[in-house]
């Protein structure tokens, strides 16, 4: 059974970091492009960040792009999002998730092969 589980979600005044964790367990994260979707309240869902983890290339969508950082830890199962100069339009609820390529993540409705349930965050202005 594939199961994404995110922490770290919060809490944080504009201007402020936060890093995101996502334990995988049940696939590879060799075999994924892995990243990350978040969804605001009346909002659709946006894909913001994604790593392919066989050359370590990051991808970002133009909203989050220089603030934050996606990242992974194959040897520990995990992938990581810095978000750093948070604004209060950050505010939403963050999915890892695992596709087949950085497309299916960050071009139009983002459809991955697995997510998890995510984990909120609000930005305070």
């Amino acid at each position: 059974e594939v199961q994404l589980v995110e922490s770290g979600g919060g809490v944080v005044q504009a201007g402020g970091s936060l890093t995101l964790t996502c334990a995988v367990s049940g696939l590879r994260l060799d075999s994924y492009v892995m990243g990350w979707l978040r969804q605001a309240p009346g909002k659709e869902r946006e894909g913001v960040a994604c790593i392919t983890n066989s050359r370590g290339t990051a991808y970002y969508s133009n909203s989050v792009k220089g603030r934050f950082t996606v990242s992974s830890d194959n040897s520990e199962s995990k992938v990581f999002l810095r978000m750093d100069n948070l604004k209060p339009e950050d505010t939403a609820n963050y999915s890892c998730v695992a596709g087949p390529n950085p497309f299916t993540i960050l071009s139009g409705p983002p459809r991955p092969d697995y997510w998890g349930a995510g984990t909120p965050v609000t930005v305070s202005s």
